[in-house]
Order: structure tokens, then sequence, then C-alpha cells
């Protein structure tokens, strides 16, 4: 049983400050399911949040799923770039027990039920956003088909850096954009190969390289645990080194994944991360990084500082989930923005101090 843990979680009372309801789907017959996972950044005395907005066509046969999928091809977000798949319920050979994806009969994913684009919303007091009314970065090539998902914002050098989740048939690769002000976007290109995810990218260099933590996702052999490598270009990954493992037990026994930018702190590099266990019931934990060899872990939470409690945390799309994306720290106190139930936006606040409090 999960211990409550010994810190001062502020939940916003707004939350949650973004509902898929507050979101203008990208086609008049379209539905929003989520504004959930968002990337987070401070941009011209704003507070922005690169949302990821997933959508589908309206279901208006319950015999039928409609399953939205990009066009390989496509120059653009428009009824002629996306195709819609119909699919029979009554199938033998298909799976539909879980809502987000479909599964054939050896419980491979062959579909997802929506598709993901980013879309900015932006804030002058962090709790209330006004959501741009037009998706802001849409899917592009073969391996964005699937959509583009939970992106996280990194500031380096003046420049914001995103990485993404890119899906398609292929897997879950990982993409990397880069913007000055949030409104136009360079791609960078795929620089994680299927399948990795939660990639977040150090806002520094640390020995003259880049750093990053991500998590692949093994079959087989191996879990999907917590990596380190290192880049001279943002571009080319090497140097592979295994960061952190699962819990024997627990709330972190099934996956665990990199949330939050690693925050830098006197004490070392403060990394917000999820971890789910075997129920996929998703909480937030911390460890604490070298400042210079951040490839070592000093010391990590032995219990999650956050767990899903609020309703619309444990109720929802896919309920018990607290999953962070980005967080603001200003004058010791981090306001965590992060997706609940796989459905909405919510935010708490926190102090680092609580936070170093229960490192071990």
């Amino acid at each position: 049983m999960t211990v409550r843990p010994q810190i001062g979680v502020r939940r916003s009372p707004l939350n949650p400050l973004v509902t898929p309801a507050d979101v203008k789907p990208s086609f008049p017959d379209w539905e929003v399911l989520g504004a959930f996972n968002a990337g987070v950044a401070e941009c011209d005395g704003e507070i922005v949040l690169l949302l990821r907005v997933a959508e589908r066509p309206r279901q208006t046969d319950p015999g039928k799923v409609l399953v939205p999928v990009m066009r390989a091809d496509a120059d653009g977000f428009h009824d002629a770039a996306v195709r819609i798949v119909e699919l029979d319920r009554r199938d033998p050979d298909l799976d539909f027990s879980d809502q987000r994806v479909v599964k054939n009969r050896r419980g491979e994913t062959i579909w997802l039920t929506s598709i993901s684009h980013l879309r900015v919303a932006r804030s002058r007091d962090g709790e209330r956003f006004t959501i741009d009314e037009r998706p802001t970065v849409v899917p592009a090539g073969p391996l964005e088909t699937w959509g583009i998902e939970d992106p996280r914002i990194t500031k380096i050098d003046g420049r914001y850096y995103v990485t993404y989740s890119a899906v398609s048939e292929k897997g879950v690769a990982v993409g990397l954009l880069s913007t000055d002000d949030f409104r136009s976007f360079r791609r960078e290109g795929t620089i994680l190969a299927p399948t990795n995810k939660d990639v977040v990218l150090f806002p520094e260099r640390i020995g003259g390289k880049y750093m990053m933590v991500h998590r692949p996702v093994p079959e087989g052999i191996g879990k999907p645990e917590m990596w380190i490598a290192e880049s001279p270009d943002l571009i080319h990954w090497g140097n592979h080194r295994f960061l952190m493992g699962l819990s024997a037990s627990g709330w972190e026994s099934a996956r665990i994944g990199a949330g939050c930018v690693p925050i830098r702190t006197d004490e070392g590099w403060l990394l917000l991360y999820h971890g789910a266990d075997r129920s996929h019931r998703y909480c937030m934990g911390a460890a604490l990084l070298a400042l210079d060899d951040p490839g070592r872990v000093i010391a990590r939470t032995a219990e999650p500082i956050m767990v899903p409690e609020a309703k619309y945390e444990t109720d929802g799309f896919f309920g018990g989930v607290v999953f962070a994306c980005g967080a603001i720290v200003r004058d010791g106190l981090v306001t965590m923005y992060y997706g609940v139930s796989d459905e909405s936006t919510a935010s708490a606040t926190f102090r680092l101090d609580d936070v170093f409090n229960l490192l071990k």
C-alpha cells in the first residue's frame, strides 16, 4: 500500500485548467477527446502550454469505430490529408477493450482510436488560458501518420526545443522541433528511432555536450526504464547509458519515464518523473542527478510526491493518471503542469525544499 508522501502539494482551485470542451475541433464533424500532457515554457511574459490535442470523427454508429489516419504525403491538416478507416465492432479479430487503441488477436496495437496534434495555449497568470482555434503543429510524413504526442520544451541558448512522440504503424519515434516564438516552428528531424519516448533535454550543455533522458521500450529482454545520452548538435545522439530502473513492486513497478525538463539546483539536477504500476496507475516521483554527471543518480523518492486522488485525476477517459510534461520554477516554488486521466490539463504547486526532504 502506498504511503501518502509528506509534501505540501497545492492543486489549483481552477483545475482542470484546460478540458476537451475548451478546444475547438480541427474539423466541424470531429470531437476533441483530450487536451493534455502539455509542454510548458515562459515566453514574452506568458506561460505557454503546447497541448497534445487528441481528436477523432464523431462516432455516430454504435456498431462502427471510425479511426483517423494522416496520409504520409499530406501537406497540411485538411479533409484530403486525413483518411478515415471504418472498423466493425463485431469483428472477432479485433479487440476494442482499451478505448485508446484497437488490437488484433495477438494483442498487438494496429490502430489508435484518435489522432493527436500540438496546439498552443497562452496565459498571463498561469491558470486562465487562451487556446488557439487552429492546430499549431500537425503530423507530417510517414513516421507521424498516427499523430504527434506528449511534447516537452527546453530553452537552450535562447531558442526553444520541443521533443515529442511521433507515432505511426512503424512504432513510436522521437521528433524534434524548434521555435523562437511558438508561432512558427522548424522541424529538426527524427532524433531517436522506435520504440522510444519520454525524452527531455537538459537546458544547458554539460561537459560541452547536450544531454537527454529517454525511455526505450524493449520487447522480450529488458524493461521500460530511463536512459541518458549525449550529443554534439542535438541531432546525433550516442553514449547511451542506463540511468534508473523500476522498483520490484509498488507505484513504479511497471514503467517509468522522465516528466519535466530537469531543474538545475545547487544540490543537483532535479528530475520529476512518472511511474506506473501494473494496474496502469500513474504517479509522480523525483530523482536527483549529479550536476557535472547527470548519468549518476544521487537520490530518488521512495514514495511518489503526487498520486491520483482528485476526481479529475481518478475519473475520465483513462482514469488514475497524473502525468507531467513541464514545470515553471520561481523563488523555490514549482508549478507543475500535468495531464489528468488522459483527458485534461491541471496544475499543482509545491516547494523544492519539500521535495529535497523526501529524496534519499
